[in-house]
């Protein structure tokens, strides 16, 4: 019997609605690939279609491709411009970038078009609040509550404001929320803990961590907070596995977060930096020492002949890399993936400045980051530094707070720098607002002592001589 003849599919043409249902479709299922090839097909027969231009423009955006994705979207809103998710999705490619001003005028517009739009709401209300507009912000979380009681981002980012105003009862019934409707959700989890343990209800917060580390054993947040909430097994410095969790998961909202807590510490290096005497003439190589999304870079890049970053968080290497000069360079020459302290010891003599903005208070025991900072520099070289002070609170030389960070005295600070050569300055300040109270900080600025027989660069050598 003969094998029946092989019978292709039928063929036909699809409308243009079908064909955008179908892009939409995969888009929603996370198949980018197959999306796009639909996108482009639309677009390559109609160049001008709103929806395909709109939509893969969002796609470009997740593809970290923010130029074609505002170009995309923008054109979209000039041919339909009556379209309140549009100008949201904008809004949050925007914010995105840290173009704050500019995403804030998006949402509003959003607004403007659709006044029950949740997510605009929600999303301006982290626009208002790194802005400085605090009670603007609390307002924008509060009318999106109001439109839906069940909006986790909202209550969340209320739950953020309340905490860092003081309101910490207030906040922490807002993370009691989020926790109902996201059992999962660890950033409020951790925050609440943090809420009670700055009201003084330490067994609670140790409640929190214990019963969270019952369920995610391996979880190095966890067990990192909880020894810090507990004060059982503190370990002497954060592990990498938890740096690089927790600041992977900040790495999107970092610099706003920042903002809203008149984040100082690195005008503070800058300030030091400047009073060194070192010349601002982009003579020197200098080290950004746990760089984060990079906002020390553009500040000390007038002292750079070469800037380089490093950090262990890669999601916050890939916002430092966005960085660019006033003339489109990039801000860092270089950035790398890497533990502070392996990557000090490795690059030996290697930089004549080092400066570090609220990286050693994820150090306890300083006896291994400063040598190794001390072997990185050339003579006469400049390390600069912010610590959190421990002030008189108890007798020894660091100890570790509720929140996870560490705190220093400055008399064992300048012990570790004096061990390793280090020629130091330390003059107290405040470093940023934490539920409303300025956190007491130390700014350092140590010099490394020449050696007889070491030549230093010129630059270095001058500004010493004439210092």
């Amino acid at each position: 019997m003969e094998s029946p003849e092989h019978v292709e599919p039928e063929k036909r043409d699809v409308t243009l609605d079908e064909a955008l249902a179908m892009a939409l479709f995969f888009h929603r299922r996370g198949q980018l690939a197959e999306a796009d090839e639909v996108y482009c097909t639309v677009l390559a027969a109609l160049p001008e279609q709103p929806t395909a231009l709109h939509f893969s423009g969002l796609l470009a955006h997740q593809r970290n491709e923010p130029a074609e994705a505002l170009a995309r979207m923008r054109r979209s809103l000039e041919l339909e411009p009556g379209r309140a998710d549009w100008h949201s999705n904008v809004g949050v490619v925007l914010k995105g970038e840290g173009r704050i001003d500019e995403a804030a005028e998006a949402f509003r517009q959003a607004i403007a078009l659709d006044p029950e739009h949740v997510n605009a709401h929600s999303n301006l209300g982290v626009l208002l609040r790194a802005q400085g507009h605090v009670d603007e912000a609390e307002a924008a979380y509060r009318r999106a509550i109001e439109l839906d009681p069940e909006h986790v981002d909202a209550h969340h980012n209320l739950g953020v404001l309340l905490s860092a105003t003081g309101r910490l009862r207030e906040a922490v019934r807002c993370y009691c929320k989020v926790i109902t409707l996201s059992p999962q959700h660890g950033d409020a989890r951790r925050l609440m803990a943090l809420a009670h343990s700055t009201l003084g209800e330490h067994d609670k917060a140790v409640e929190i961590f214990e019963k969270w580390a019952a369920e995610e054993p391996d979880n190095p947040i966890v067990r990192h907070m909880l020894a810090a909430c507990s004060g059982r097994d503190v370990p002497a410095r954060a592990s990498d596995a938890f740096v690089e969790k927790i600041f992977d998961g900040f790495a999107a909202s970092f610099d706003s977060k920042l903002a809203g807590l008149h984040y100082r510490a690195p005008s503070l290096v800058e300030a030091m930096l400047a009073d060194s005497g070192l010349p601002a003439s982009g003579q020197l190589d200098v080290l950004d020492a746990g760089c984060g999304t990079g906002l020390c870079g553009p500040l000390v890049a007038p002292w750079a002949r070469s800037l380089v970053g490093v950090d262990l968080s890669g999601k916050m290497l890939a916002q430092a890399r966005e960085r660019h000069a006033d003339d489109g360079r990039p801000v860092y020459d270089e950035l790398h993936q890497a533990e502070l302290t392996a990557f000090l010891q490795v690059h030996r003599e290697a930089f004549d400045v080092v400066v570090s903005a609220d990286t050693l208070v994820y150090f306890g025991d300083l006896g291994e980051v400063i040598p190794a900072t001390a072997g990185a520099l050339r003579a006469n070289g400049v390390a600069i530094f912010t610590l959190e002070d421990a002030g008189d609170e108890s007798a020894a030389p660091f100890h570790i707070d509720s929140h996870g960070r560490y705190a220093h005295r400055p008399e064992y600070a300048a012990a570790c720098l004096a061990a390793s050569g280090l020629e130091a300055d330390i003059v107290p300040a405040e470093l940023r607002l934490e539920a409303g109270i300025p956190v007491k900080g130390l700014v350092v600025r140590a010099r490394k002592l020449a050696v007889a027989g070491v030549k230093a660069p010129a630059a270095l050598t001058e500004a010493v001589a004439h210092g």
